[in-house]
């Protein structure tokens, strides 16, 4: 049985290293991330997302407003957040800014909403975290009822209410929107409550222990009396030409990255034994285009995913690095993912 799966790339506009051997500025890195996307929607990628954080090391604070850019750019490739922290965000402004997104790329728009496993939005915007689980929950059911373009009543705690609202822009066509989970059981049971696909972050370990996870969401579904939705998944990597090419140019960047965000949460330094076993066992999808295809082909299995995407950027790793890697993902990687998965 062939299995159709659309490949993707995310970036969260790491902040690259210059030739120098410094760092880029926040505006060159932009400025770099609209031309990746354009070399994803060259080389025949199905989807192009950034996320969004708040913090030094990540250029992007606004993935709707870069993303815009992109869509003028671009002809075909489907354009999406990595994810929405719409916890700290206001829903009826997030709706509004993706539906203007929906509009700009003649509906090739999606949104991921998550709550964000980055936590620098909360203070900055005048949230609670001790509020976490209540600002998503509530927030959540209020972009769903947006969804459906009719006014909106609603009310919580969290927000001021609304009565018979309506909001603007209309959406033209449906908006895609994906519910983003970490590994919480409730959160895969949520996507189905509100009949949006789901998108795994799996950044870390065998995916196979997310086999539970994909199962729940397909019995939440049938439960629900609904058709099941899509599954996809967000997991990091990087191509290049050889299998000791890859990981001798990415193991460098990728320490940097994993050991600064490690140092914040009393992680201990990555180990190239570590990443070794990322790479050879885990979720790590890094090395030949044939290497990177057979495991995420094995992965698409495994889950039954509708879609992959790889994040492909990993802290200083350079730009020209980061184009070449879109290259071979395009044009030899995602070749064969599919033709080992007919």
């Amino acid at each position: 049985m062939t299995i159709s799966i659309e490949l993707g790339l995310d970036t969260f506009g790491d902040v690259t290293a210059a030739p120098d051997g410094g760092l880029l500025p926040h505006a060159q890195v932009i400025r770099d991330v609209v031309a990746q996307a354009e070399l994803a929607d060259a080389v025949g990628l199905d989807f192009f997302g950034v996320g969004e954080h708040h913090r030094a090391d990540f250029a992007v604070s606004s993935p709707e407003t870069l993303l815009a850019a992109v869509a003028g750019r671009t002809r075909r490739i489907r354009l999406g957040s990595a994810v929405t922290v719409l916890s700290s965000d206001d829903p009826v402004r997030v709706f509004q800014r993706f539906a203007t997104l929906q509009a700009v790329s003649n509906g090739r728009a999606e949104v991921i909403l998550g709550r964000g496993s980055f936590t620098e939005s909360f203070p900055l915007f005048g949230y609670d975290l001790a509020q976490y689980e209540t600002l998503f929950e509530e927030k959540l059911e209020l972009f769903a009822a947006l969804l459906t373009g009719g006014p909106v009543t609603w009310q919580g705690r969290t927000r001021a209410p609304l009565t018979e609202q309506r909001v603007f822009p209309s959406l033209e066509t449906p908006l895609t929107t994906w519910i983003g989970v970490g590994g919480s059981p409730n959160s895969v049971v949520r996507a189905a409550h509100y009949d949006m696909p789901l998108m795994l972050a799996i950044i870390g370990g065998d995916p196979g222990r997310f086999r539970p996870y994909a199962d729940l969401s397909r019995r939440a579904y049938a439960q629900a009396g609904r058709p099941v939705r899509p599954i996809g998944v967000h997991s990091p990597g990087y191509v290049a030409a050889t299998d000791a090419a890859a990981r001798e140019e990415l193991f460098p960047d990728y320490k940097r990255m994993r050991d600064r965000i490690g140092a914040e949460r009393g992680w201990p330094p990555m180990t190239r034994e570590e990443f070794e076993q990322e790479a050879d066992h885990g979720s790590l999808y890094v090395g030949s285009p044939e290497t990177v295809a057979r495991k995420i082909a094995a992965t698409v299995r495994m889950l039954g995913l509708s879609r992959f995407q790889l994040k492909y950027s990993a802290g200083p790793l350079p730009h020209d690095r980061l184009m070449r890697g879109i290259e071979l993902y395009g044009i030899r990687v995602a070749p064969l993912v599919r033709a080992l998965l007919a």
